[in-house]
């Protein structure tokens, strides 16, 4: 029996049962059978038409980001297929279809609307049948699924493969970036036991910028205004905080401010920063080829960028050695570095730091580690991801030397907690803890005043 008659005899027996009573002749029941078969058939509408789409027409679709001429021939290509069985396929289900095979073609799959969607900021596939999002620093599972392993697979192949990247049992981990800029992280099995898994870090299409974060509360004008000065004032500073927090939207704000006529190179190991300045260099890491040979990682792009003439280095994230290189450099006249890691609290970014030095097998004293620390960075901005999901930069501390073996710390502005209110939403306020820092002689210097009343003790 074949699908459709299949569907046929399926139709005619809801018919009868529709009849029995009134309530089923006024909102005719679908059964789950009718609606495996229905997803049968669109499965085999899809494979059938992704195999016959002229391949020179979804090449132009895939290049130009125009798929008015690729949406008409599927369309035409479905009413084909489906011939004169409408009946079972109405208009709203074969524009779904038509959609489907659109984000199949030229997409990433059942998750392209997704990543449409400005108010969701992350999306996590865990394997095949589950797929969750995160709205307003809050998780969501979504009702999209995919078909199995291999769908999932062509999906992050489809992501990968223009980078240059791959991911197999070899392999079995991968960091890209899509189109847009957003950030992508896939593992597969053997390591990944629900099957292959995505994590996409969304970008706004429009980046943030320093009125925004104070806007949505991330920050108090205050201390817009005094970040923006040490920027300004080359100071080097470190973006501090949890996954998710935030860092790397605040290093982007951060970058804005840096005066146009400088030359700016930027170091990641995904490219994901989106600085509106002209005179712009961006370089990115690369992973190993297939022979596991050829991998360019982020601290040989420091030690390279040395030698690139910048007026500011901007590395996306220091995990490893590259700290100790990123060090030198802003203790030997490259000054305003900005960059971000991985801490909870200022405190605990010095630790990483003193950390991923030796990290770089150096053998070097601890005294030796934290006088570079010291001497290298002036400021620490720590932001936290609270648990209503908002973001807050709850520490803005300057690093002012070393005292015996340790190294001194201030903070200059806070972020005080007061509670909730009754919507679960935390409540607090942005203070200044009433001190000068000691670097406010080297802004004036360049001419940078900042008003007294910000260091103002409230």
């Amino acid at each position: 029996m074949s699908l459709l008659q299949r569907l046929e005899k399926e139709r005619q027996s809801q018919g009868i049962k529709e009849k029995r009573t009134e309530t089923a002749m006024k909102a005719p029941a679908i059964t789950n059978a009718k609606q495996d078969l229905m997803q049968e058939m669109k499965q085999q509408a899809l494979k059938m038409l992704i195999d016959e789409i002229d391949p020179e027409l979804l090449k132009r679709a895939k290049e130009s980001q125009d798929t008015g001429e690729l949406e008409k021939e599927i369309s035409e290509m479905v009413d084909d297929f489906l011939g004169d069985q409408d009946t079972f396929l109405g208009r709203n289900e074969k524009n779904k279809l038509i959609e489907e095979i659109l984000y199949e073609s030229v997409g990433f799959g059942p998750i392209q609307p997704l990543i449409h969607d400005d108010s969701v900021s992350e999306i996590m596939v865990n394997g095949p049948h589950q797929v969750y999002v995160e709205r307003k620093g809050k998780l969501e599972l979504t009702d999209i699924k995919f078909r199995d392993d291999a769908h999932v697979m062509n999906v992050i192949e489809k992501i990968v493969s223009p980078l240059g990247r791959r991911i197999d049992e070899s392999s079995p981990t991968v960091d890209a970036r899509l189109p847009d800029g957003s950030r992508v992280n896939a593992i597969i099995p053997p390591l990944a036991l629900n099957g292959p898994v995505i994590t996409i870090r969304k970008f706004a299409k429009k980046p943030l910028n320093i009125n925004d974060l104070i806007r949505y509360g991330t920050l108090s004008p205050n201390m817009a205004t005094f970040i923006k000065a040490c920027v300004k004032g080359k100071l080097n500073i470190v973006v501090s905080g949890g996954t998710g927090s935030g860092k790397t939207t605040t290093l982007n704000v951060l970058s804005s401010f840096i005066p146009p006529d400088e030359r700016i190179i930027t170091i990641e190991d995904a490219a994901e920063l989106q600085l509106a300045q002209e005179h712009v260099v961006r370089l990115e890491a690369r992973a190993a080829n297939i022979e596991g040979k050829g991998a360019i990682p982020i601290r040989e792009l420091v030690r390279n960028s040395l030698r690139m003439r910048p007026d500011r280095i901007v590395v996306g994230e220091v995990r490893g050695g590259e700290a100790l290189d990123m060090l030198q450099a802003m203790n030997t006249g490259h000054e305003g570095s900005l960059t971000t890691g991985h801490a909870n609290s200022p405190r605990d970014m010095i630790s990483r730091l003193e950390t991923m030095v030796l990290m770089a097998g150096m053998d070097l004293p601890i005294r030796a580690i934290r006088e570079q620390i010291a001497s290298a960075v002036d400021l620490i901005i720590q932001q936290s991801r609270l648990r209503d999901g908002s973001r807050k930069i709850t520490h803005i501390t300057e690093v002012q030397g070393m005292e015996g073996d340790v190294i001194t710390l201030q903070d200059i502005f806070l972020f005080e907690p007061t509670g909730r209110d009754p919507g679960g939403k935390m409540l607090g306020r942005f203070v200044s803890a009433g001190i000068r820092p000691k670097f406010i002689e080297k802004l004036e210097a360049q001419g940078i005043y900042l008003p007294k009343e910000i260091f103002a003790k409230e």
